[in-house]
């Protein structure tokens, strides 16, 4: 029998060559191995949180990130944007089981994976895939399903930069173009590797590491979704709402969030539903996943802090819609490194995020003069890129860091701060460009076909009523 197994990390050019055995990332892929003695059997436990993480991850998403974005936009849109988000997580689900397992967690090259699970080929309730622990193992469809809630959010973070003026049709039609393209390379590049019970001595280790995504094989760290999930979809909202144009009247028009109750709530569920993202992609429910959940709770609790006091600083009043956004900024800065630094570097990382995410959507924002409707670019992918560039900083034990874990000799690997920085820094160039790449031709020509963006009058009018023939108030 055949089945699935995490992989480690190392870093080509620099001292982190030498740990061809180390951990890399959480949320990680897997690549075929036998068993001499027979199957392990998974434990329960881990079983029942990971299913549990994944109801979160839904949670965070419908409802929470939907009414998020839906309370920030206009009433006559809010029920086009709680339609976009909920076709697009049940779209990339479908996906997801079709091919998209497949090609990003799947042994093919170092940019993209091959066919071999093409409609779950090979997967039933006996196959299994790897924890962190060697030997230590999860029901494969229990891994499958966690992941695919991943690349059916990541997505739908997408389309709060140009809502309330983009076609349905063509939301949908890049969704697909971008999950095949964008998606699913990126997170086989950072995620793909052979897995832990692969390392067992230096032959082994580099066999093992050339099996690895293309980021993989750099060394880079993303525990739970910075580079895969919140650079990847900020980046492309970003391109989308250049190519897309302003909203009418943006710039001249006051545009308020319609509801900001509804706008706290679905923060909420998003806080509540990232523990399933960051915990649960320790794949174990043990000591170190309650270091991630610490992580998570303190690194959003001090940016909510630090953009509200910044916010009524700088403006004069702490508000509501300032909280809620320095809560989703520490989250998403938090997210590459919950699972590598410690409290004191979750505290940096939050109060950083607070700061620099406050300064995007605002001074930055305004200086470039795009309108993203909802602040991905400023929140997703700034947030991540701070978050991805300080993990390299804070992951260093000797800053209280949890460092590399070398799968063969069993200790904690040497630790190069500046070359991992580095390492850092090219992941997020590689996701920037390709991702950025990607949504620049699937925008464009989808723009030749069906046209992108909704007639002046539909804009006025609402899409609500006039792509979904429906209100949302009476």
């Amino acid at each position: 029998m055949s089945l699935p197994i995490l992989a480690t990390l190392t870093s080509p050019g620099s001292t982190l060559r030498r740990m061809a055995a180390v951990i890399a990332l959480a949320a990680a892929a897997f690549a075929p191995v036998a068993f001499a003695e027979g199957p392990p059997t998974p434990d329960k436990g881990d079983t029942a949180w990971m299913m549990t993480s994944t109801m979160l991850v839904i949670l965070m998403t419908i409802p929470g990130l939907a009414l998020f974005y839906g309370g920030m936009v206009r009433s006559k849109n809010v029920l086009s944007v709680l339609m976009q988000v909920f076709l697009v997580f049940c779209l990339c689900t479908v996906l997801w089981v079709i091919y998209g397992y497949s090609l990003a967690f799947t042994t093919g090259n170092e940019f993209i994976g091959g066919l071999d699970k093409l409609f779950l080929k090979g997967v039933d309730s006996t196959t299994l895939a790897a924890t962190f622990s060697k030997g230590v193992y999860l029901p494969e469809y229990v891994y499958i399903v966690f992941q695919g809630t991943f690349a059916a959010i990541t997505p739908c973070l997408i389309v709060g930069a140009f809502a309330e003026r983009m076609k349905f049709g063509a939301i949908l039609l890049f969704i697909l173009v971008w999950f095949t393209f964008a998606y699913l390379p990126i997170a086989h590049m950072v995620w793909f590797w052979d897995g832990p019970d692969a390392y067992t001595n230096a032959d082994t280790a580099a066999t093992a590491l050339a099996h690895g995504g293309y980021l993989f094989q750099l060394g880079a760290l993303d525990f739970a979704g910075g580079a895969v999930v919140h650079i990847n979809a900020g980046i492309a909202g970003l391109v989308g709402a250049m190519l897309v144009g302003k909203r009418l009247g943006y710039g001249t028009t006051a545009m308020p969030p319609h509801n900001l109750p509804l706008v706290m709530i679905g923060a909420s569920l998003l806080w509540v539903g990232w523990f399933g993202f960051n915990v649960g992609s320790n794949l174990e429910a043990n000591g170190f996943a309650g270091q991630v959940f610490l992580n998570t709770v303190l690194a959003t609790a001090v940016a909510t802090l630090v953009w509200t006091f910044t916010e009524w600083l700088v403006r004069g009043t702490p508000t509501i819609l300032g909280a809620a956004s320095g809560a989703v900024a520490g989250l998403v800065a938090i997210t590459p490194a919950c699972g590598w630094v410690g409290p004191m570097g979750a505290l940096v990382i939050g109060a950083a995020a607070g700061v620099v995410c406050l300064w995007s959507v605002s001074w930055l924002k305004h200086a470039l003069g795009y309108d993203d409707s909802l602040d991905v670019f400023g929140v997703h992918c700034v947030g991540g890129i701070l978050g991805a560039l300080l993990t390299g900083v804070f992951a260093d034990p000797a800053l209280g860091g949890a460092g590399f874990y070398d799968w063969i000799t069993m200790q904690v690997a040497p630790y190069d701060m500046a070359a991992q920085v580095l390492i850092q820094a090219k992941t997020v160039g590689v996701t920037l460009l390709w991702s950025g790449g990607v949504s620049l031709v699937a925008f464009k020509l989808i723009d030749l076909v069906i046209g992108l963006r909704v007639s002046e009058e539909t804009e006025r009018e609402g899409l609500d009523t006039a792509e979904h023939g429906e209100r949302a108030y009476g």
